[in-house]
């Protein structure tokens, strides 16, 4: 009931917040399992799920030949993982604990530690787990050799970045319309299969066809990977600037969106359901 406050300098309440968000990451990871080795393990297994299923599928198809030249696995890393990363990230940020949630009766607590922390923990989880699988193909299967790695991780930040972009507007819809967002969550996860151009080659598109899947920034950002891992693939209809100013917009207008939000939101809402 009674508390001494103490005036603090910015350094020292960033600090604050960086720990907190440290502290919630790790909450975020063991939540789903009392093992926090199983959280990655269950991602590992995902992806790798992923990639045999699609390695399966294109070999049936006969549609190998058409890949970029080069390590046929990792030209499905760059697909399925910035895919996963994204879709996670979205999920992870559209279910963090909003404004009623019993986390928030904890005085250092707030909704911007929530969402940081939970698109961390998809970061943290996602880029272990990305390390390890090209160990394994490196060590067991072939060398892998990226022809400019930082830019290529970078386009693996920008595929994370959309994702969050897109779920802090799900986040501030969530209790206004909680249906109709989760039934847009799961529309954009299952068009993504398509959308997000990781099943093929940008380049090998016709002119007439580019129109379906430019506007989607995901697109740009795997399009753009596979130019920087593959030394001979030059991407001809995508760049990196598009991503990043969509993401940008939709951040702030997100951001926006949710303090609008948590300033009306009541724990009433949901009541009656």
């Amino acid at each position: 009931m009674f508390e001494a406050r103490r005036r603090q300098s910015t350094f020292a309440t960033m600090m604050s917040l960086c720990e907190l968000t440290y502290h919630s990451a790790v909450r975020k990871v063991r939540q789903g399992h009392r093992n926090a080795m199983m959280a990655l393990l269950m991602s590992i297994l995902q992806a790798i799920l992923f990639i045999a299923g699609f390695y399966l599928m294109f070999t049936l198809m006969g549609t190998k030949r058409i890949a970029i030249p080069g390590n046929y696995l990792v030209y499905l890393l760059t697909g399925i993982f910035l895919y996963l990363t994204h879709i996670k990230a979205l999920g992870a940020v559209m279910g963090s604990e909003g404004p009623t949630s019993p986390m928030m009766q904890h005085g250092p607590m707030n909704t911007l530690v929530a969402i940081l922390s939970s698109a961390l923990q998809v970061l943290y989880v996602q880029t272990l787990s990305l390390l390890i699988i090209l160990f394994l193909i490196h060590t067991l299967i072939e060398p892998v050799v990226f022809h400019r790695w930082a830019p290529a991780f970078g386009m693996y930040l920008v595929a994370w970045f959309s994702g969050i972009a897109i779920g802090l507007i799900l986040l501030a819809m969530k209790p206004w319309m909680p249906e109709v967002t989760s039934i847009v969550k799961m529309v954009w996860s299952r068009a993504n299969m398509i959308a997000s151009g990781k099943m093929f080659v940008a380049n090998m598109l016709p002119a007439s066809m580019i129109a379906l899947f430019a506007w989607n920034p995901l697109f740009h950002a795997i399009d753009q990977c596979r130019g920087y891992v593959f030394i001979d693939y030059v991407p001809h209809h995508s760049n990196w600037q598009y991503p990043l100013i969509v993401c940008a917009v939709l951040t702030m207008i997100g951001l926006i969106a949710e303090f609008f939000t948590r300033k009306n939101v009541s724990a009433s809402w949901s009541a009656g359901r």
